[in-house]
């Protein structure tokens, strides 16, 4: 059977070009928790809070309901659903999945080709992501399902390799961004587009790849912008939790003013009181191991304007 094909070809509701992204975003997700556990089932009413948050974040502008997609994904042959009672699903309604102690997983089959095969599990999230979603969404959607692309690309699975990886913790972003309070620790931006934080994310000092732990003081919020530009080594982190600018940075439009240069020797903004600032040690690698060069000297303010 070719699962990547059947994957391909989700049965998807369309009309007048409406996205519907509801059974592929349920299928990543059930393939990071396969990656996690080959084993475990997913319980509707434990994972539905999560499953929404992904279709408000990721899915059409209008109200829709996780129900759907874990009832009607059984169709495409890669999802099976049991009750309390048994196999089958009970229906797309919310409230019968919940009190019928429904619980999905991926088909017997897909998991026993996945067991002989494991890279086909990231090329069926390569499949997903590709035919379903821009380029620009991928990291943070594999992030937002608890998926290690990279990991599934090369077989591993299942934590097979403990000794040589560690599992992200699939909280690091929601605790980052609550401690920084949803803004930018560097700029202070806070969008949102209803209820869901937009160009947001939640960036490791010490790069998790480089043992760096997901943990509150090894985070920093930073709008996408400043995420990259810290991550390239143009901005950093000082010994009094001030910005850094790197001198090897040249831009000469005003953007460039605004939005970089004129950080140099601002305060970081945040965390929220009571908890840990970045740790000394985070910071000190990030200066050691990725900003570029020596820092430029403050803008003095008080001739500005």
């Amino acid at each position: 059977m070719d699962w990547l094909d059947r994957v391909a070809r989700l049965r998807r509701w369309t009309s007048n070009g409406v996205r519907a992204p509801h059974k592929p975003l349920l299928l990543l997700y059930a393939l990071g928790r396969y990656q996690q556990s080959a084993d475990g089932e997913l319980r509707y009413s434990a994972v539905e809070e999560e499953l929404k948050r992904l279709l408000a974040e990721y899915g059409p502008s209008h109200p829709t309901t996780p129900a759907y997609p874990f009832h009607h994904l059984v169709s495409d042959g890669v999802w099976e659903v049991r009750t309390d009672r048994g196999p089958g699903s009970p229906g797309s309604g919310v409230g019968i999945l919940r009190t019928s102690g429904a619980t999905g997983r991926l088909a017997p089959g897909l998991r026993a080709a996945l067991g002989d095969e494991p890279p086909l599990l990231g090329r069926m999230a390569r499949v997903l992501l590709d035919t379903h979603f821009p380029t620009s969404l991928h990291a943070d959607l594999c992030e937002a399902v608890g998926l290690d692309l990279e990991r599934a690309e090369t077989g591993t699975v299942n934590g097979a390799d403990t000794a040589a990886r560690r599992q992200r913790d699939r909280r690091m972003r929601d605790l980052i961004l609550t401690a920084y309070e949803f803004q930018c620790a560097f700029c202070g931006y806070d969008g949102a587009l209803g209820a869901s934080t937009v160009g947001l994310e939640a960036a490791h000092v010490r790069w998790w790849s480089h043992d760096g732990p997901d943990e509150v003081d090894n985070g920093l919020c930073l709008c996408s912008l400043h995420h990259k530009l810290f991550d390239k080594g143009v901005l950093g982190l000082g010994e009094d939790h001030r910005i850094l600018v790197s001198q090897r940075f040249v831009g000469r439009s005003e953007a460039s003013r605004q939005h970089v240069l004129a950080l140099a020797g601002r305060p970081v903004i945040g965390p929220q009181p009571g908890l840990a600032p970045v740790a000394a040690r985070h910071r000190e690698w990030h200066v050691r191991q990725v900003f570029h060069g020596a820092p430029r000297q403050p803008v003095d303010r008080t001739h500005v304007g």
